[in-house]
Parts: structure tokens; sequence; C-alpha cells
């Protein structure tokens, strides 16, 4: 049978009332009257009816999380963390996979809205400003790059220094033939990593050569392989390799292996994300490591915040911290 606060107060003795601010977690309770209240929750078994509370709150419960593609690691390891930060407001989180089209990502926003999420978190790739729903309809948290000019929230490591930082780590250990392996014009992620690319390459007295910048369709290991075959058959081959991402780096380093080349000592190779993987690669993958769990509590902070406050505040713009890896791939070992 349905174990009701009516019977969990009888037992413990108090009001329906008392029970109901136990369980809903008000501090103003006595503290002889929340122990009896809590004794005699483990002893009926009551467990509350979260949908029936969301429905009273007007709300679902749930949040949407649109990412790309959950085979990069990266998407899946923030999935998690996005999970773990929405449980603590009482949340749970639908995840959809986009593939980073266009018609793919309307499509997943059009199909929110206040009867299925209370919320969303959306890493878009192709999405245009028009796309968007009108300020208001849905709460919307940006993660990733600013692909659009749209006035919603938004999360994101400054992509462009942090690409400055891993290209300027292998500019100061002497390498002066630096390759990049990621152009994609069709994604945000890869214009601002290739801009700070350059700016790193300009701060060295470098110049930059399009010869030396990979197109890459998909960040995959397997386009990696390609590009880093492909850029080390030029008549003046790279001596180092900034990789747009781990998984395009995994495959350039193992590209350098099956040319009978070393790594770092002919190619130093620099990746993005810091991916479980890098660590545990041979050699460990040197790596731009952004502080996912930071990126994903301020999302959902975020989000939130609209839910429960002002909504009509102005959209907030946060920066989540990052670090540069230093592992065997460009320090040997």
């Amino acid at each position: 049978m349905t174990v009701t606060l009516k019977d969990v107060a009888t037992l413990a003795g108090v009001s329906v009332k008392t029970v109901s601010n136990v369980v809903n977690g008000y501090a103003f309770v006595k503290p002889e009257n929340r122990r009896r209240v809590e004794e005699a929750l483990a002893a009926t078994g009551y467990r509350p009816n979260v949908g029936a509370r969301n429905l009273r709150r007007g709300r679902t419960g749930f949040l949407a999380l649109m990412v790309p593609e959950l085979s990069i690691p990266y998407f899946g390891e923030l999935a998690g963390l996005v999970i773990t930060a929405a449980q603590k407001r009482g949340w749970s989180v639908l995840i959809e996979q986009t593939q980073g089209t266009r018609s793919r990502e309307r499509e997943t926003l059009a199909s929110l809205g206040p009867h299925l999420v209370d919320g969303a978190l959306v890493h878009p790739e192709a999405l245009e400003a028009a796309d968007f729903p009108s300020p208001g309809e849905i709460p919307l948290v940006m993660l990733g790059e600013h692909a659009v000019d749209v006035p919603i929230d938004h999360v994101a490591i400054d992509n462009v220094l942090a690409a400055r930082t891993a290209v300027s780590h292998l500019t100061s250990l002497g390498r002066t033939r630096i390759a990049a392996i990621g152009r994609n014009p069709a994604r945000g992620t890869s214009s601002q990593r290739l801009a700070g690319y350059r700016e790193a390459l300009s701060a060295a007295g470098l110049s930059y050569s399009d010869t030396l910048v990979a197109p890459a369709e998909k960040w995959h290991r397997s386009v990696g392989s390609a590009a880093m075959k492909a850029l080390l058959g030029l008549p003046s081959p790279p001596d180092a390799v900034f990789c747009f991402n781990d998984l395009l780096a995994i495959g350039a380093m193992r590209a350098v292996a099956e040319l009978g080349l070393r790594v770092p000592e002919d190619v130093a190779i620099v990746g993005f994300d810091n991916n479980e993987e890098s660590a545990f690669s041979l050699p460990s993958l040197t790596t731009i490591a952004p502080d996912k769990t930071a990126l994903a509590e301020a999302a959902i902070d975020l989000v939130h915040r609209r839910i429960t406050g002002d909504k009509a505040q102005p959209a907030q713009d946060i920066q989540t911290p990052f670090a540069l890896e230093i592992r065997e791939s460009t320090r040997g070992r």
C-alpha cells in the first residue's frame, strides 16, 4: 500500500504539516519533531511523489541537454557532470544528440517547451540566430563558443586564449614549423581555436602557412591520423602539431608511429579537452584541460536562476577556467 504523509504523521505523533516541512527540507522544525519524523519516514519507507510536487510547482522536473556527439569523450564526460549538478537541484536530464547538423539542432530546439522540460542547455555547432526561440519562451543556456550572437546565458572557456596557450607552449620548446589539425569553417570552436593558433605564431615571430592547417570535417581519431600523414608528406613537414581536440591528437600520434617517427623527438603534439584517454596514451598527451565540472555547475546555476528568479534579467556570459596539462607528447618521457 502507498504510504501517505498522514501515515507518517500518525506514527511520529506530529501534524501532517510538520512532516511536509521535513520532507521539503524546511529549517524551521523543532529538532525533536524532526528526529521523530525522520524515524517514521525510515520505518514506513515513505517516498515523496516527485511528479505531483513538480506539478504543484508548475514544473516538469526535467532539463534538456543538447550535444553534437556523445561518442566524442568530451561531450560524454560533460553530460555526466551536468547530470550530477542537475540532481543536486532536483532535476533529471534528457539528452539529445544532434550530430552537429543545423536541421537536427533546429528540430531539437523546436521540440522543447514548458510541457516537456523546465529549461535546456545547448551546445550548438550549426545553429544561426534565427533558429533560437524568442527570449522568455524557455530558459536556455548556451555551452561552448559564441557561434551566434543571441541574448541568452552562455558558459564557456576562452577558446582563443586556450589555443594560444597550447601553441605558445610549442614555440617555447623551440618548435618553428607548427601545424594545426581541425579546421572546419562550420564549427565555431574551430574558428576560435584557429584564431588562437595564429595569435601564438605571430607572437613568436613565426609566419602563418595555410598548407600547415589541415581540415577536419569530423574530430575523430581516423581524421587526425589521415591529416597527420598528409602533413608529414609535405616537402617541409612540421616539427609540432596543435590538434583541436584529443581524438585528433591520438590519431596523429598513431600516424607518427606508423611512419617510423617519434613523439615528441620528431614531432611534438598538443591536444585539447583533457579526456581520460589522453593521460593513458603512449606517450601521454599534453592537452588543454577545461574545468568541465565548473562549466557544468555554472550552467545549471544559470538555468536555475532563470527558472526561479527574474526571467527578464540580462543574459550572463561566464568564462570558466582551463589549464595546460603538460605530458610526454611535448616534454618527453
